[in-house]
């Protein structure tokens, strides 16, 4: 299976100053160190020895674990946000275009899973929740911005917030996503894409819609 590695994204600002191959070799070490470990047990000093740079240069440019770690979280996500607004482009059917949001999230942590592990498994919520990365204002209004279209239009359920159809759809990409690690990885997690969202779509249409 191919292979949509989180480096195509281009660094974040805090990485500027470091040499490309560095970062490329610093990205692999907190991938690997993060997705592996308990977050309060990874170590600075283990990701810099497997990146081949010095403890200080990481304090330097991220100051903290936190930072090190969320900064390449950050670019992840832009990564996954940025393939979100290709995928959609031409799509007219909200339906379709909320498949393709549920279809590419799959897609990406099915080749990405060190990187769905350290989002949705080893990462405490509270620590992510503490950190302005956690907000992804642009994947979120790019969600929000369809789900509100839906409601306005009658197709979807208005008698929540569309905030509440984010957490519907996000819940069924992380649980999903988790129970696959769980059971293996065995079978391919955006091939249950379309079936999958079917069962979403009836959570979240508008109940009072002609069949």
């Amino acid at each position: 299976m191919p292979r949509l590695l989180p480096s195509d994204t281009p660094p974040s600002r805090s990485a500027e100053f470091l040499d490309p191959e560095v970062h490329r070799r610093l990205e692999a070490a907190v991938l690997d160190v993060f997705s592996q470990s308990d977050f309060h047990r990874a170590n600075i000093r283990t990701i810099a020895k497997m990146a081949g740079i010095s403890f200080t240069t990481i304090y330097r440019h991220y100051g903290s674990k936190e930072g090190l770690l969320f900064s390449f979280v950050n670019d992840w996500l832009r990564g996954l946000t940025e393939r979100m607004a290709d995928h959609l482009q031409g799509i007219e059917d909200l339906k379709e275009k909320l498949r393709k949001f549920f279809w590419v999230q799959l897609d990406y942590y099915e080749r990405n899973p060190g990187v769905g592990r350290i989002i949705f498994m080893t990462v405490p919520i509270t620590t992510w929740m503490g950190d302005k990365t956690f907000a992804q204002d642009k994947m979120i209004h790019l969600f929000l911005d369809t789900l509100r279209q839906g409601q306005a239009a009658g197709v979807l359920n208005s008698r929540v917030r569309a905030g509440v159809l984010v957490d519907i759809f996000n819940g069924m990409v992380q649980r999903t996503f988790f129970m696959w690690v769980y059971r293996g990885q065995n079978e391919s997690l955006a091939a249950q894409a379309n079936v999958l969202f079917e069962m979403l779509w009836r959570a979240i249409e508008n109940p009072e819609r002609p069949a």
